[in-house]
């Protein structure tokens, strides 16, 4: 169990749990309803609307795994943790938005996994980064691709044969560990579109796989509204938020 130096608010702590629990429970549901185990979900609880007192009351619930969408915020959550957690090292950090790339060497040596490769630009600014400040025997840079295949211009994310000229550009970068894929369904989609968008994701991962003879273990896909569309559809990851802090 990983406790805090500075006491948490007593009401915020008991309101996260709640919601910690319930949101673990449904999501072994989704996940048994889908002839899967709850084992085969990670949930990443993003945290990018409280502040770092808040974040640990999810810490501290059970949550370790914490996404967040902006690097300062990361850099800002990372350090606390770091300053008032019994054990940071067992946080871990995803990062699921934009990375700009002045923000790469000093985000980089925080993460467990890059979510949002979303862009070649992106995609040969790590490359040249970590490649130059990573140790002869440092573990490569694990990441995801983001994939847009809703057809929004609002969403980010690369088209699917751009996020495939981007895989293959990776492949020859050693320090740099393509893990899977992350996307999103569209804003608008009823649970059967979601369904088939994610399906779609999943399915140009399983295409990859097979065209380059390479394992892609990681479906990042699902919300807070649509989580078990995406478990239904193969999602290994969820990135859950705004259900975790209701009622605070």
């Amino acid at each position: 169990m990983i406790t805090f130096h500075q006491p948490l608010p007593p009401a915020d702590l008991a309101t996260v749990r709640d919601n910690w629990l319930r949101l673990v429970e449904d999501v072994a549901k989704a996940a048994a309803d889908a002839g899967r185990t709850a084992a085969d979900v990670q949930i990443v609880g993003v945290t990018k609307y409280v502040d770092p007192p808040t974040a640990a009351c999810l810490v501290a619930a059970g949550c370790h795994h914490l996404g967040e969408n902006r690097p300062q915020k990361l850099w800002e959550k990372a350090q606390w943790m770091q300053q008032q957690s019994s054990d940071p090292d067992r946080i871990r950090w995803h990062m699921i938005g934009h990375l700009q790339r002045n923000k790469i060497r000093r985000t980089v040596p925080l993460l467990h996994l890059l979510h949002s490769v979303d862009s070649p630009r992106l995609a040969t600014a790590l490359s040249e980064v970590v490649s130059d400040s990573r140790e002869a025997d440092a573990a490569p840079l694990d990441v995801l691709l983001e994939v847009n295949v809703t057809g929004d211009e609002s969403k980010t994310g690369m088209l699917p044969d751009q996020a495939r000229q981007t895989l293959e550009s990776l492949l020859a970068q050693p320090a740099i560990r393509v893990q899977g894929l992350m996307g999103m369904a569209g804003i608008a989609a009823d649970p059967a579109e979601c369904r088939r968008q994610f399906a779609t994701i999943r399915q140009l991962r399983d295409d990859w796989q097979s065209e380059y003879s390479m394992v892609l273990p990681q479906l990042s896909m699902g919300m807070s509204g649509d989580f078990a569309e995406a478990i239904a559809e193969g999602a290994t990851i969820i990135r859950v938020g705004t259900r975790l802090f209701a009622g605070l």
